[in-house]
Order: C-alpha cells, then structure tokens, then sequence
C-alpha cells in the first residue's frame, strides 16, 4: 500500500491506500468523510461532487493515485470555513428555500452551485441561467424548481 498525502478540508493529511483505489472510497472509508454521496461510480450523477483547488469535481472517477500532496479537496464537511462560517451562503439558502427532499444529492448539488457561481464571479459577472444549465447533478426527488432560485439567492451573500 502506498502513502498518498492531501489537504482535505484545511488540514494536510496522509492515508495509506491502493493507487487505484478511487478517491471517494478513500473520503469514505478510510477518512470518515461521508457528504459525497455515492450514486454511479461513474461521475454521471455527480452525488459525490467536491471540490479540488475550488474546482468541481468527482472523487468517484479519480484514483488517489492522482491526487497530489498540493491538492487541496474540500467536501461539504469542510465548506462553511471556506467563508468563516457555520454554514456556507448557499446552504443557507438550500434551507430557506426548503430544496432538500431526501437529501441524498444535496451535497453534490451545493458544492457544483458553489463552484459555479465562483466561476461566475471570476468571470466578473453574476450568475445566469446558463450556468445553472451546466450544473448536471442528479436529484431523484425532482427538485429542480426550488434548486436555481437557492443558487440565485445563495449568490447574492457569496
């Protein structure tokens, strides 16, 4: 077993697993880290969206093996402290505008919200409708209506 060091949510951590074992199973099972949710294995459901370096991605589609010791992953867990908070501006709204139904997508869900309306504001502008097109996670619970007006209202405290 080789050694495969990260930051994972503001702290730098080591873990010993297989290179190909996928980078999900490592935040689930040897970390304890269980927001991203396990749906496809294949990244099309997007349930176990985080991020990497501020990016979404999908730990389910990416060997440990791949992940570098300047990484910086950050899962649901760790999103309030990337704004000082106890909760993250877009789940803020998530609860206000009541979205959540099961709740098995949610954290995929907030953290590409989250990504997207970064990249949004990188881009100087707000976010538009065509943004929220791209977010391509699965709800089983059909949320749709409620998730948009959440990332809209979420932004506007981002």
């Amino acid at each position: 077993m080789a050694s495969h060091t990260f930051k994972l949510n503001g702290e730098q951590i080591t873990v010993e697993a297989e290179d190909d074992v996928r980078l999900l199973w490592v935040l689930r099972d040897l970390l304890g880290v269980t927001g991203p949710k396990y749906g496809c294995g294949l990244g099309v459901c997007q349930a176990c969206t985080s991020h990497i370096d501020g990016k979404a991605f999908n730990p389910c589609s990416v060997p440990v093996s791949q992940i570098t010791p300047d990484d910086e992953i950050t899962t649901i867990e760790g999103l309030p402290t990337t704004v000082g908070k106890d909760l993250h501006p877009i789940q803020e709204a998530w609860l206000d505008l009541d979205v959540a139904q099961c709740g098995y997508c949610q954290p995929g869900q907030i953290m590409a919200a989250v990504a997207r309306v970064r990249q949004a504001a990188a881009d100087g502008r707000e976010i538009e409708d065509r943004d929220l097109d791209e977010i391509r996670n699965i709800c089983r619970c059909g949320t749709y209506t409620r998730i948009p007006e959440a990332i809209k209202a979420g932004a506007k405290n981002m």
